[in-house]
């Protein structure tokens, strides 16, 4: 990473952390060393322990007593109770967004930012597509307008779980969300705001109801 102006280099080191932790770079429960990111980013340890603050209070990471630094890793209660209320704030938020479709602007940047869920290609890297993932759900968010939205989506942490289940992400599996998202967009692209309602809660109800289904091993164990 290379060297940053006076006051940057901590929020780069923070940001690639989180882009690696959200695109399942770092698996959750992995421990993040300190050494060998100061090694491979090229940083003093100040701007890591900087960046490890931050995520710690992102809930991205948890900073474990003999341990150091862990990416988190949720319990199944924790990320189906974060799906109960991400699925009424993306319900809502593809509402507004339905109405907005109405304003050019929003209108355009709603159909640069999910081109590429219109792509046909198979989805070959899982990283790359919970990246293409995050993009869309944050589109959809973005066209609303509406500022709190955005930053409850950001506390949300749909990525993080989507992160912790990237294993069982197959093909088909993949596919299935693909094509709900093409609905959830079509209904809001036709500023039809009841089916964009009922689109996206039944694209979340799905990845809910496979994520129960996702062996125990890959939550945190309750305490």
């Amino acid at each position: 990473m290379k060297a940053e102006p006076h006051g940057r280099k901590e929020v780069s080191v923070a940001d690639y952390l989180s882009a690696a932790i959200l695109n399942g770079r770092f698996a959750p429960g992995q421990r993040l060393i300190e050494a060998e990111l100061t090694s491979d980013l090229g940083v003093s340890r100040g701007p890591v322990r900087e960046a490890f603050r931050r995520l710690s209070a992102e809930g991205l990471i948890e900073i474990v007593p003999n341990r150091g630094a862990m990416v988190r890793r949720l319990s199944i209660v924790e990320a189906l109770e974060l799906f109960d209320i991400r699925t009424e704030l993306e319900a809502l938020a593809a509402r507004l967004a339905a109405v907005n479709m109405k304003d050019p602007r929003v209108r355009a940047a709603f159909e640069e930012a999910i081109a590429p869920i219109w792509s046909i290609e198979p989805r070959h890297s899982t990283a790359d597509y919970l990246l293409e993932n995050q993009r869309f759900h944050a589109a959809v968010i973005a066209a609303a307008g509406n500022g709190q939205l955005v930053k409850l989506n950001q506390q949300m942490h749909l990525s993080l779980i989507m992160a912790q289940i990237s294993s069982s992400l197959t093909s088909h599996v993949i596919g299935t969300s693909l094509h709900e998202h093409r609905m959830i967009a079509t209904a809001i692209r036709a500023r039809d705001a009841e089916a964009a309602d009922a689109a996206i809660r039944d694209h979340l109800h799905r990845a809910q109801e496979f994520m129960r289904a996702m062996p125990p091993e890959l939550f945190r164990r309750e305490d």
